[in-house]
């Protein structure tokens, strides 16, 4: 018995460093495989041999940037935050778990093909080799990462359809009295981000006959870094990376580019489920049967002091999907995609295409649920996709709200095809625009026409950024790298001020002569009469309009508003004067007691600031901090800066709006430029934290380098994995 106990040991012993070599043999084959090249800004720019070595070599360079954002991601992604943060994060682990199935994802990555399989395995090692290579970064809760854990976090956007789902409604149906006055910090989707801008130009409107694309996310800031990433099997993307994944998410290649924005293309429905209890077991009524509600165990847990606690759920599912709350006595199931692997593939293979027939071949996999996709290639093309997993419904029902899920005719009949939804390639006027707005101004007249689909296909509104955005574009042509920036992508105009400011100023001249309203807000009064609605550093005007639209908005959420109403039009129209004055007066006071003044330009208040790399960022007023003149996207600001303040602070420090932007023109060779918030580090002692703060608040853009020459001409470092 000893002796077979001691021949264990020994197996053991040998074995486990066996494993390790082999591991580690793998990743230096990579590495060798692997040079990357960081220029004057810290951009990484990865040469492999091979599409893996390329992936390996990219994620490598994320961790060093920035590894607790590729970790943080991860453990999101995998439901497991709670292990790291407390019982304040148990029920969104919940709500990820409800999808997220270690088995499952297992079982996804064993059938993948081998070519995806390959590149997730490079991923893993990738980490797993920095975390060997760099001993001293202590992850909180990920010390190995496995290929399958990619399959977790397939698409880039900063709020997964699954987010949807509210946190305190799971716990609430779930796990009611556990923790009863625990409440969830919920998003706000009515707040920044409000999602991103994408410009294509057509030939004939570019002053050197070729198309151009400006690509344009507003994510919370740090969400994405710069990345370059080539390899000798016909990789050669460049752009904005989610921290964690491996594919460029908005970018370009040599041949096209391709910007997402966030959509309202109707991809998620609700299901109302009548529910009974039979022989011990749920079951809910689908047309004349009673269907047994799947039930499945899952498992979380949270951390209390330094101990782990688990705790198990029963979760039910319809062949709708998941239950997620009880409403009028219904419980309510979710449907929503659910593709891992090919959304993985798609995310992946768009990166490669050369022609807008390979990449609408990539759009046929219909996985970018949240997302339109602005398009333009160097034969021309300029395309519009709207949305992508679209289900195919019975028109009659109110798709806004929840169906009933025992009427066999809600189920979803299949997907639309790519040709059904709404798409525009080519359009007469040479140029397309989305701003999560409307399809149907997205090429001005040549847009598609409404009436010509169903409704579920777009419950986009109008906003103030693509009114802004059609303004400008449809009087213009001879365009260029230049003046698609400034005189369209950074253009100041806060059009959401346009209705509202005539309405206040005919309110205030209805006042009587001796109201006390006419002296204490004249001097105000004049000073938004004159502005030229242009955000800047130097406005006094766009300060007065930021506060007092602040408070026009926390009046109109206690009006009764049709959802369709394009809600700067109906402030003004259905927002008595009185009100709109009353609100300016408590702006003033506000700009008043924050500053002394309510005579403050913009840029005295508005401020970038980067002194912490906490994920969520903390700011100070006695801090160097550099003023901006963007402004939130709500009023219209195509260059985007969602600011606030802060408990500690006076000033508005922003966090989310422009983040990564470029500038892309596809002639005989790509040329781009592109601009980070802060930098692309996230090393605070690093250079690179914040070497890009002066020309962000500029609007400067950099070059980049795409061409090997150039790249090497440019080369502060070059290394490869494990230097």
């Amino acid at each position: 018995m000893l002796r077979n106990c001691f021949q264990l040991l020994v197996f053991f012993f040998y074995l486990v460093p066996a494993i390790a070599q082999e591991n580690l043999d793998r990743w230096k084959s990579h590495a060798q495989n692997t040079e990357i090249i960081r220029d004057e800004y810290g951009v990484p720019h990865i040469y492999g041999k091979t599409d893996a070595d390329a992936v390996f070599g990219m994620i490598y360079a994320q961790c060093e940037d920035d590894f607790n954002r590729v970790e943080s991601n991860y453990i999101f992604a995998l439901g497991r935050k709670a292990e790291v943060e407390g019982i304040q994060e148990l029920y969104a682990d919940l709500r990820m778990k409800l999808y997220i199935d270690e088995e499952v994802l297992k079982q996804e990555y064993k059938e993948s093909p081998n070519w995806l399989k390959s590149l997730m395995d490079a991923w893993a090692d990738g980490i797993n080799y920095f975390l060997h290579s760099h001993p001293e970064i202590k992850p909180k809760l990920l010390t190995k990462f496995e290929p399958w854990m990619a399959l977790a976090f397939s698409e880039g956007s900063i709020g997964g359809d699954i987010e949807t789902i509210s946190v305190n409604e799971l716990k609430s149906f779930y796990d009611k009295d556990f923790h009863a006055g625990l409440v969830y910090q919920e998003r706000d989707w009515d707040e920044e981000p409000r999602g991103s801008n994408g410009f294509a130009i057509a030939p004939k409107l570019s002053q050197t006959g070729n198309a151009l694309l400006f690509i344009n996310p507003h994510t919370s800031f740090y969400f994405r870094p710069e990345v370059h990433m080539v390899s000798e099997e016909g990789l050669n993307a460049y752009g904005a990376v989610t921290w964690g994944q491996f594919f460029i998410y908005q970018g370009f290649n040599e041949y096209n580019g391709w910007m997402h924005t966030s959509s309202r293309a109707d991809a998620i429905d609700h299901f109302a489920l009548t529910v009974e209890k039979r022989n011990g077991k749920y079951h809910y009524k689908f047309g004349e049967e009673w269907r047994p509600l799947t039930e499945k165990k899952i498992l979380t847990k949270y951390k209390e002091g330094d101990q782990l606690i688990e705790r198990e759920f029963t979760a039910f599912y319809s062949h709708h999907g998941p239950v997620i709350r009880e409403e009028d006595g219904k419980w309510v199931a979710i449907s929503l995609m659910v593709e891992r692997q090919k959304a993985l593939t798609q995310s992946y293979i768009r990166t490669k295409t050369k022609t807008h027939e390979e990449f609408k071949a990539t759009m046929n996999l219909k996985t970018n649920s949240s997302n339109n996709t602005v398009y333009a290639d160097k034969d021309g093309n300029i395309v519009y996709y709207h949305g992508n997993f679209i289900p195919r419904r019975n028109p009659d029902f109110d798709w806004r709200n929840v169906v009933d899920g025992s009427n066999p005719e809600t189920d979803w009949q299949g997907l639309h095809e790519v040709d059904e939804m709404i798409y525009i390639e080519n359009p007469e006027n040479g140029w397309i625009q989305n701003c999560n707005s409307t399809p149907f101004t997205a090429a001005g007249p040549y847009s598609p026409k409404q009436e010509d689909y169903p409704g579920y296909m777009a419950w986009d509104l109008e906003n103030a950024r693509g009114i802004n955005a059609v303004r400008i574009m449809k009087n213009k042509d001879n365009y260029t790298m230049e003046s698609l920036t400034k005189e369209l992508g950074y253009e100041p105009t806060l059009m959401a001020f346009d209705p509202l400011i005539p309405a206040l100023v005919k309110a205030y001249e209805a006042l009587p002569a001796d109201h006390s309203q006419k002296n204490s807000l004249s001097d105000p009064i004049k000073v938004l009469k004159d502005w030229d609605l242009k955000t800047g550093v130097s406005s006094v005007g766009t300060s007065i309009a930021v506060f007092w639209g602040n408070q026009l908005l926390a009046e109109v959420r206690n009006m009764d508003r049709p959802w369709d109403a394009y809600i700067f039009d109906y402030i003004a129209e259905k927002m008595e004067g009185p009100a709109m004055l009353d609100a300016l007066e408590r702006a003033v006071d506000k700009l008043m007691e924050d500053f002394g003044t309510w005579n403050r330009p913009w840029g005295e208040i508005n401020r970038f600031q980067r002194v912490t790399n906490e994920i969520q960022g903390k700011f100070y007023d006695d801090l160097p901090s550099l003023p901006i003149g963007y402004n939130s996207s709500l009023w219209g600001s195509l260059a985007a800066y969602g600011s606030r303040s802060y408990p500690n602070t006076k000033k508005w420090y922003g966090n989310v709006g422009n983040s990564f932007v470029a500038v892309v023109e596809f002639g005989d060779k790509v040329k781009a430029k592109s601009l980070l918030a802060g930098g692309q580090s996230g090393n605070p002692f690093s250079h690179h934290f914040v070497d890009q703060a002066e020309i962000y608040a500029a609007g400067e853009f950099k070059d980049v380098h795409y061409y090997r020459a150039d790249v090497e001409a440019n080369a502060r470092k070059k290394y490869r994995p494990g230097q």
